[in-house]
């Protein structure tokens, strides 16, 4: 791993080469002396707001690969032998700079509400799109709601897009209005991808927001809580349910319950319920009214004391002039209530409520050190008792760019990366979209199927044979201790990603016997990528880093025994791919044509060659290098790189419809005039014309393109949220657009850019 580290004039900027993720911050310093000059004692270093202190590792500050570090270099020191005080030093850690105070500032404005494992009933509405009520109905457009998915039964948090009603049936025109069925299009949060649904009023209700405390619950009682069916220790998805029993002893508290999935009567009894701390009420919808009261609460009756249109802690309704309101929950709150009281209006421009204002305790000042982070300590790295330097994997860095140009659900191949392509490291694979988990060999949805799959010979089991494969499932190991690997210790089952593997199969599931395809082509496509880790097992996977080698599909599945004598899930699956295997002669010359060579990380090579430089100074004797020096002066050492010949690559293949397309763009003729240029460049044609039509907004492919009158591209959506802000100008070179500036979408840019880069509009 390599970070970068800049003076804060920045003037001077070197790179750090050799770092793990749990090198402390005091061996950063040692690195750093060896490039600056300056001496530990007088570097004070920053990383995003936060001064890095001596005793903690570049992993507590969460620094990635190549990321910025910034040096502020004390202009002077006491003599070493002079003893401070505790206080004295951090009176000059303040004195030096006002960077260290940065992050104080900034948790301030941070919401209380953003923890880690927010549910469905704790996340706030972020959304800022104005609440439209459509005169009828529960609920408005754009408010955040719970709503239910029809096939599991399972509560999601979603947003109202639209609400209609259902069509009268002829000859019941005298229907009564409110007999007729109100639909609710939503949209929910974190499965962009499923677009727009249509759902009764019935599921569709007020998110939970009430969590009840253990003597609240008893028997009979209907909540919202988070379950697992296929595994309840883990965490889930959000079901009612009816408290059957609850047991509380000196070290436990059990809730029993039965799980209600949905309308259809289904239900799960005497389920154990495990996160006892998050059962939340359920909310009742109630009827909007287009004239009514400002307060539901107390509806606006002056006699009643309402802590929610008035003071929050004492609800009298007086004195609207020393009241603050909170700029975070909205809240009322009278400066003589407040705990301790103010005596005059703050001067601050946000003002936040005892609730809402951040732990102190919580928020590192200038001069402090970093406090443990609740989210690290959670990791099983944090109470592994291995002495491995896990930190110096490229798994651990973590990804630098994500592939935005498809959905992470997308079944086939990426537009842009042909078959042969090869990485040097999984991260990178997963950067391009092509198997996005870092370690995990299988990657999809237990409910939907599996889009990629990596052959990296963990299992013993496996049999590579080229154009086929059987594989083996995951799962059945213990991993516990932050192991990547281990020997089989239990038998395997077909849940999670074996499930969905299991999905991709063209036959209805069977977790008993397994089942085989009559048409396997007719199956859904998975991609393939081969590591060099499986060479040891097979002569197809690559010598070195990973290869994406195509789209096979599953034929059959089905429960073995193992090798190791547990129980294990098999799969056979079969090549389907137009394009030529990487190890056939076809295929070799494809990838020669295509100009396809091993993809590094950016900066990995110089640090390579940094290291092998130590190392021959390490091991050659001292007359030697003095030798070797001074003819190196007269001869310098040529790159191989550059000594190689120049390969020609194949130049990328329009479509005849495709050349049509865009020459009916005229619009953006200058654009393609550009990106045309790039067609000897084989695949990276598609990442010119990703940069040519990238949306400034964004920064995405741009989807349903406005081209705008002073020719620059901007999508559909981002345009009409910056009118709906009052801004009426080109995000781009604010030019003046207008008011009433017609936002028609360019249909020949669209249609260009789907065929390109097919499935990229799905979840925008």
């Amino acid at each position: 791993m390599w970070i970068q580290v800049r003076t804060m004039d920045g003037k001077e900027t070197h790179r750090v080469d050799s770092l793990s993720k749990l090198t402390k911050v005091d061996e950063l310093r040692l690195k750093i002396m060896e490039l600056f000059k300056v001496e530990p004692e007088r570097q004070r270093l920053f990383y995003r707001g936060k001064q890095m202190e001596d005793g903690h590792t570049i992993f507590d500050y969460s620094v990635g690969l190549n990321d910025i570090v910034q040096l502020l270099v004390r202009q002077g020191m006491p003599p070493a032998d002079a003893v401070k005080s505790k206080d004295k030093e951090a009176e000059l850690s303040d004195s030096d700079s006002g960077c260290g105070s940065t992050q104080s500032e900034s948790d301030k404005n941070s919401t209380h509400g953003e923890v880690e494992g927010q549910t469905a009933g704790t996340s706030t509405q972020t959304n800022t799109s104005e609440l439209v009520y459509p005169g009828f109905g529960f609920f408005k457009i754009n408010e955040l709601v719970d709503a239910r998915d029809l096939n599991m039964g399972a509560w999601f948090e979603a947003q109202i897009v639209e609400v209609t009603k259902t069509p009268k049936e002829e000859g019941a025109d005298n229907k009564p209005d409110d007999e007729e069925e109100i639909l609710y299009h939503v949209k929910y949060e974190d499965y962009p991808e499923n677009g727009v649904i249509q759902l009764l009023a019935k599921d569709v209700r007020p998110r939970a927001r009430t969590v009840f405390e253990w003597d609240q619950l008893e028997p009979g009682m209907t909540v919202m809580v988070n379950y697992n069916p296929d595994d309840p220790k883990e965490r889930g998805f959000w079901y009612d349910a009816k408290i059957q029993r609850k047991r509380e002893t000196r070290t436990i508290r059990e809730v029993y319950a039965q799980i209600l999935l949905g309308d259809a009567g289904d239900s799960l009894n005497d389920c154990r319920i495990m996160f006892v701390t998050e059962i939340y009420k359920i909310e009742e919808s109630k009827i909007l009214v287009c004239f009514g009261p400002e307060c539901k609460h107390c509806k606006d009756d002056l006699k009643k004391n309402c802590r929610w249109c008035n003071c929050h802690i004492c609800g009298i309704k007086q004195d609207p002039d020393k009241q603050l309101l909170c700029d975070e929950c909205d809240m009322a709150y009278h400066t003589y209530c407040l705990n301790p009281p103010l005596t005059s209006i703050p001067e601050d421009e946000d003002w936040y409520c005892p609730g809402c204002r951040n732990d102190s305790s919580e928020v590192v000042l200038a001069g402090e050190k970093l406090k443990e982070s609740k989210k690290k300590a959670k990791m099983a790295s944090a109470s592994s008792s291995s002495q491995r330097d896990w930190g110096k994997g490229m798994a651990c860095v973590g990804r630098t760019k994500q592939c935005t140009i498809v959905p992470s659900n997308h079944y086939g191949p990426i537009p842009g990366v042909p078959v042969g392509s090869l990485w040097k490291f999984r991260v990178q694979v997963s950067e391009s979209g092509v198997h996005r988990p870092h370690v995990a060999g299988i990657h999809g949805r237990s409910n939907d199927g599996a889009y990629s799959l990596v052959l990296a010979g963990g299992y013993e089991d496996d049999v590579d044979d080229g154009n086929e494969f059987t594989y083996t499932g995951s799962g059945g190991r213990d991993l516990s201790g932050n192991k990547r690997t281990a020997e089989q210790s239990c038998d395997q089952t077909l849940t999670h990603m074996n499930r969905a593997l299991a999905l991709n199969c063209n036959v209805s599931v069977n977790d008993k016997h397994g089942a085989e395809a009559k048409n396997w082509k007719e199956g859904k496509p998975v991609r393939v990528v081969r590591n060099c880790k499986g060479r040891k097992h097979s002569k197809y996977c690559p010598e070195e880093g990973n290869r994406y080698d195509g789209i096979y599909k599953v034929v059959k599945y089905w429960p073995d025994k193992g090798k190791s004598g547990f129980l294990v899930w098999r799969y056979l699956l079969k090549r389907d791919d137009d394009e030529p295997a990487p190890w056939t002669r076809d295929g070799k010359e494809k990838i020669k044509k295509l100009g396809l060579t091993m993809q590094y990380p950016a900066g990995y090579q110089k640090e390579k060659e940094n290291k092998n430089e130590v190392e021959e100074e390490a091991a050659t004797p001292s007359k030697a290098k003095r030798k070797r020096k001074s003819q190196g002066s007269e001869s310098p050492k040529t790159s191989p790189a550059k000594s190689l010949k120049k390969i020609k690559v194949e130049v990328y293949k329009l479509s005849h419809e495709q050349k049509t397309l865009i020459k009916n763009d005229e619009q953006n003729k200058k654009l393609w005039d550009e990106a045309m240029g790039s067609l000897s460049l084989g695949p990276k044609f598609l990442n010119k014309v990703e940069e040519v039509f990238l949306c400034i907004c964004c920064q995405e492919v741009v989807f349903q393109p406005i081209t705008t009158e002073c020719q620059h591209n901007v999508c559909r959506e981002c345009l009409q949220r910056s009118f709906r802000a009052e801004v009426y100008t080109c995000p781009a070179c604010r030019h003046d657009l207008g008011k009433n500036y017609p936002m028609s979408v360019n249909k020949p840019l669209q249609d260009i850019l789907t065929q390109l880069f097919p499935g990229y509009s799905n979840g925008r």
